[in-house]
């Protein structure tokens, strides 16, 4: 923080004022949680267990539902850019997913980090949080693209959300043999079945298809990743390294259980 505020001082920077003071709540010692630490624990709820062990099969600790917030939690309050998270709403209410995604789509935008996430069957509210959608069906590459484009592409195939009807619901069953006729409103020709491969087809032919097409295209400046970034070897540590390990960690649970191993040698 010193460091930081040298530099700030040197190039005449002022920060503002609201970064600046939890910037420096965040670099107080002495605490046992950081402001950070804090600020997650309440948004996921977890402020009324935060000292009580997440348990075992053996062991009574918090709930179901709290150990889920609480590896969601692990994975937002580290120094992390990107997350992968699936099923994250799996034993949760609608209420607490809504503020877990929140939360994490204000961690994407403020901090520039990207978040892959997969829900099942999230509500209305909780869908419109999310930035793009990624559409798979049976292997193949449906949509990708924002998420306020993807009634369009599918209006363009001849169907139509009808009212009351929530988009995540309506995006699982359209592409189903058995729900799909519901959803035709095209006049023009009477209703066949489009199966997933002709949709991805016609996803790669349309214009989203060719936006996104063109976008990963660009070719990437290898001369900006860094050294480290990427790993030059199978294992990240040395077999001397890893035999070193294995052996201290056998040697750490002899010595647990070293009254049964001199019973048995004796």
């Amino acid at each position: 923080m010193k460091e930081l505020t040298k530099l700030e001082t040197e190039n005449n920077i002022r920060p503002t004022p609201e970064i600046d003071a939890f910037m420096k709540a965040s670099s107080v010692g002495g605490k046992k949680h950081s402001i950070s630490t804090d600020y997650i624990l309440k948004v996921l709820g977890l402020d009324v267990c935060s000292e009580t062990v997440v348990g075992s099969d053996m062991q009574r600790g918090v709930s179901g539902g709290q150990r889920k917030r609480v590896t969601t939690g692990e994975m937002i309050v580290g120094p992390r850019k990107t997350l992968f998270m699936d099923e994250i709403s799996t034993g949760l209410d609608s209420s607490t997913t809504f503020q877990i995604v929140k939360c994490v789509k204000n961690f994407v935008h403020l901090m520039e980090g990207t978040v892959l996430m997969g829900l099942l069957q999230p509500a209305r509210e909780t869908y419109e949080l999310f930035d793009n959608i990624m559409f798979l069906s049976e292997g193949y590459m449906v949509y990708q693209g924002p998420r306020e484009d993807v009634l369009e592409f599918f209006e363009s195939l001849g169907f139509k959300l009808p009212p009351r009807k929530g988009v995540a619901d309506f995006l699982q069953e359209v592409t189903s043999k058995k729900d799909q006729a519901q959803y035709w409103v095209d006049p023009s020709k009477p209703y066949e079945f489009i199966p997933v491969s002709k949709m991805a087809d016609a996803f790669k032919n349309s214009r989203f298809g060719r936006s996104l097409e063109s976008t990963l295209n660009v070719p990437y400046d290898k001369s900006r990743i860094h050294p480290s970034a990427l790993s030059k070897t199978k294992y990240a540590a040395p077999k001397w390294e890893l035999l070193k390990s294995c052996f201290a960690r056998e040697k750490l649970l002899i010595t647990r259980n070293r009254f049964l191993y001199i019973f048995r040698t004796c």
